[in-house]
């Protein structure tokens, strides 16, 4: 089928174009000036709408009140219907401190979901974060699970599951360095999290592999003192080094507006994307829910939006969805609108080493694609050029056009 989408405007390149995008069998066929009258199959007037690719979650665990440890296709399915609906086109689904055998079983099942689309994010990959943490930084991940590297373990599933794009890794544990070799050697990102890495140690650790930033200023060092003198952390070695991408957790609870501010700022959309690390309450009621599988998760308590653990002393996993990442960082981390899609688009796609294939609007790609509105509120989602998600009003107002021709 052919589909034209008129009067938009796309925001790509750090600038808005008004245009008509054409899309021939799920691919981006030609972008033009509006109003060359091209005719077509289906026609969508996006009536001063902007279009963009549509967003990539590089980091994100559940939604929908489900949960990729979970480890059925329902579970998966669901994650990925709730995150589409708030413009994800894009996930990196992510395990976190578990089981060699919840791991394994959430490697198999990424094998068996990984072609599926549907009415669903497509999914791009597997992200492994943990268990090889410090157990000081574990943050919201049971200490239970939490070990050092395990050649057996991490090489069985890299062997077992080619889609694993990223592994998270505390880089000071004895044997992290080979694991970042190895890693490397497999063409998987090695990222720096859950850390208490000083500087000199970050620098050493790139040299193994290690170039990304999980969940930046979550669950790391950063400055410290040993006999009186200061040494940086990795939060300051995110700073730093140019070598070195970031992520944030822009749902405008884990981060202050000072510090979006300033990782906008001093790192730059180059070097900085947004995840929602969702965990399965989002898109939920506030209340009680569970953090990992329904079988093995933690307890936590979904209030003011984000969860937190039952003592409500730290936070336990983030509810948002990408549309809030965007409201957010707009308005309290002041980026543009551009600079802002490009750190849910191109910059996560590149991250990910995906930048040939995803992240960009352009001829050959696959029209994985979202309209929205001043606010961000998602209006129609499209993946390989077909409607998956329209929201209520915006379909309501289509009908009523057709209606008039």
């Amino acid at each position: 089928m052919n589909t034209v989408i008129r009067n938009a405007r796309l925001v790509q390149d750090g600038r808005i174009t008004c245009c008509d995008l054409f899309i021939q069998d799920g691919k981006v066929s030609n972008l033009l000036p509006p109003g060359k009258g091209w005719a077509a199959e289906e026609e969508i007037d996006a009536s001063g709408l902007y279009l963009s690719h549509g967003f990539i979650d590089i980091h994100v665990h559940g939604g929908g009140g489900h949960d990729f440890m979970d480890g059925t296709r329902e579970a998966w399915d669901g994650v990925r219907r709730l995150h589409l609906r708030h413009g994800t086109t894009g996930i990196v689904a992510t395990t976190l401190a578990a089981t060699m055998e919840e791991m394994l079983g959430a490697a198999r099942m990424y094998n068996a979901c990984r072609d599926q689309l549907g009415d669903g994010a497509r999914l791009l990959g597997l992200h492994m974060e943990g268990p090889y943490l410090a157990p000081a930084q574990s943050g919201a991940q049971d200490p239970a699970y939490i070990r050092g590297p395990v050649p057996e373990e991490y090489e069985e599933l890299i062997e077992l599951c080619p889609g694993i794009l990223r592994w998270t890794v505390a880089p000071e544990l004895p044997g992290a360095l080979a694991m970042g070799d190895y890693l490397q050697n497999h063409g998987v990102l090695g990222s720096i999290g859950h850390s208490d890495a000083v500087y000199a140690q970050v620098k050493e650790a790139m040299g193994h592999g290690f170039t990304h930033v999980t969940h930046l200023y979550s669950a790391m060092s950063t400055v410290t003192r040993q006999g009186g003198f200061r040494r940086g952390g990795i939060v300051e070695s995110a700073y730093v080094l140019p070598e070195l991408t970031s992520e944030v957790i822009a749902d405008g609870c884990h981060l202050p507006p000072e510090l979006l501010q300033m990782a906008y700022r001093f790192i730059g959309p180059d070097r900085l994307a947004l995840v929602t690390d969702a965990m399965r309450a989002a898109g939920q009621r506030e209340g009680e829910s569970i953090l990992g599988s329904l079988s093995k998760g933690q307890r936590v308590i979904v209030e003011d939006g984000v969860a937190k653990m039952p003592d409500r002393k730290a936070f336990a996993g983030s509810i948002c969805t990408t549309d809030r990442l965007a409201r957010t960082m707009m308005r309290l981390g002041g980026a543009t609108l551009a600079d802002t899609v490009k750190m849910l688009t191109e910059t996560p796609a590149r991250i990910m080493g995906l930048d040939k294939v995803t992240g960009r609007v352009a001829s050959g790609r696959a029209a994985d694609l979202i309209l929205f509105d001043e606010d961000i509120n998602i209006c129609m989602v499209l993946t390989d050029g077909k409607v998956r998600w329209e929201n209520e009003a915006y379909r309501d107002r289509r009908k009523n056009e057709r209606g008039k021709v």
